[in-house]
């Protein structure tokens, strides 16, 4: 492998097609303000790098990125790359992750609007980011300690599981399908719509009208607060141990509750069956308004 140290770069496709190279303490910045620095490469490390040029890092395939600080001006650092690490690092830049392949991000700080779309294969842990349509389209995802706020999260996306993660997210998980999740915290309107085969487990949801419109959609053990209007035109089996302002709708199914102020049942398609359990009493159905 190729050592290079302490230097500089800023002219058009600095680096281009590379192949066992180790960065350490390189710049990609300049007055040239050239871009695609390391674009058609492989097999290549880049310890504490910092990237202030577009595009630095386009159909690459086994790289390594730790320690490093990919800026704001970074826009569009990684796409059409595949066999990814990326650790201890910044990812600020606009739309930093996409079309990629194989991917495993840990202890990273990722402030970038439409970020991972598309991608293949993802592996996130300990993690924070802030993002819009963050992970859109993409598919097997798991992620484990992650700490995500921003809008439209999730969208399209395909066989996921997400264990001991913070959401803080409005318009999450529409049409999501295949997916997981568990000992999270979801906040956020209008979750998780048009749905299929999503399960939650052991987490608190939090936020007005989620789950309209979901087919095969599961919830175990879960609390829901602020939650009103739920489960409209749903396919939906739920134990819910917190009570729960209004349901209306749910196409099919039941939902077990242990308080509700309001069920509206003025679809005639609706068929799903509300079931209030108090504790210590038994199971009842509920009026209907």
């Amino acid at each position: 492998m190729k050592y290079i140290e302490n230097k500089s770069y800023d002219e058009e496709r600095a680096l281009y097609g590379s192949c066992g190279v180790l960065l350490r303490n390189c710049a990609f910045d300049g007055p040239a303000d050239g871009e695609s620095a390391l674009k058609e490469s492989r097999d290549i490390v880049a310890e504490h790098c910092f990237c202030n040029l577009r595009y630095p890092f386009w159909h690459d395939k086994n790289l390594k990125i730790c320690d490093s600080e990919m800026t704001e001006l970074c826009r569009a650092a990684l796409w059409y790359s595949k066999s990814i690490e990326i650790i201890d690092t910044k990812m600020h830049g606009i739309k930093a992750l996409r079309e990629c392949k194989d991917v495993q991000i840990e202890h990273c700080d990722i402030i970038s609007p439409e970020f991972g779309w598309s991608v293949k294969n993802i592996y996130m842990r300990d993690t924070k980011a802030i993002s819009e349509y963050f992970l859109m389209r993409s598919e097997n995802i798991t992620f484990s300690n992650v700490d995500f706020t921003g809008k439209y999260s999730f969208q399209y996306i395909k066989n996921g599981v997400f264990e001991n993660c913070k959401f803080d997210t409005k318009d999450a998980f529409w049409h999501a399908k295949h997916v997981t999740v568990k000992d999270s915290v979801v906040k956020g309107e209008y979750l998780a719509w048009y749905a299929e085969d999503l399960t939650f487990e052991n987490c608190k949801i939090i936020g007005t009208q989620p789950f309209c419109y979901c087919k095969k959609l599961k919830l175990i053990n879960c609390q829901m607060l602020e939650a009103d209007l739920c489960f409209e035109k749903s396919e939906v089996q739920a134990e819910i141990t917190t009570p729960v302002i209004s349901i209306k709708n749910p196409l099919a199914g039941r939902i077990l509750v242990p308080a509700v102020k309001e069920v509206i049942m003025d679809d005639k398609k609706a068929k799903g069956k509300i079931i209030v359990n108090h504790a210590g009493t038994a199971e009842k159905s509920v009026s209907v308004k």
